[in-house]
């Protein structure tokens, strides 16, 4: 017994916050055979569009990143990522500008792995995922005003392992490693 999902109806949204890197909508939506008199109120974070991206090197270690994250007031390990720009002509394109950002390494190839809705509950974002490969030091990092970043050549063998120990615990960074395992399985 399957019952058929539809889209409410949005009848308002109003910007209420303008947080620099996202903003916060207040919406009046209802569900699909309600009238608008019940409608309810939800809050929607709008922020752009993310990058995250997989360095490896021509010897199958991985670029990690390590820094400071304010939301869990923890140094985590991750992957290099971030914004997409609105010059950026491709999800490719700033995967490419964030790693030269924040490693000072460039890729001889980017591929796409996937992409995937970091929290569609509350968010209207989608994460790039991408593996950039035989990457090789030209430059020191640029880091913006708000970057402290350490880099790590992990043995791509132990990232399952860093994240079984919960070493690795950010979930786009997980959700970009298992695309790539699954990825690694189709390109034989």
């Amino acid at each position: 017994m399957s019952k058929s999902v539809k889209p409410w109806r949005k009848l308002s949204s109003e910007q209420i916050a303008d947080c620099k890197v996202f903003s916060v909508h207040k919406q009046r939506s209802c569900a699909p055979d309600e009238p608008d008199e019940k409608a309810h109120t939800f809050y929607v974070i709008q922020p752009t569009n993310w990058v995250n991206v997989i360095p490896v090197t021509p010897d199958g270690q991985v670029l990690l990143i390590e820094q400071f994250r304010h939301g869990t007031e923890a140094i985590t390990l991750e992957i290099p990522g971030g914004m997409i720009d609105p010059g950026d002509p491709s999800p490719e394109t700033a995967a490419a500008r964030e790693l030269l950002e924040e490693t000072g390494y460039e890729a001889e190839e980017m591929v796409l792995l996937g992409v995937n809705h970091p929290n569609p509950a509350i968010q209207n974002n989608v994460c790039y995922s991408l593996l950039a490969r035989n990457v090789r030091q030209v430059r020191e990092p640029h880091f913006d005003g708000t970057e402290d970043i350490a880099m790590k050549l992990v043995p791509l063998t132990e990232i399952p392992n860093l994240i079984q120990q919960g070493h690795i615990t950010h979930a786009l960074v997980i959700v970009a490693f298992h695309r790539l395992h699954l990825f690694s399985r189709t390109e034989g």
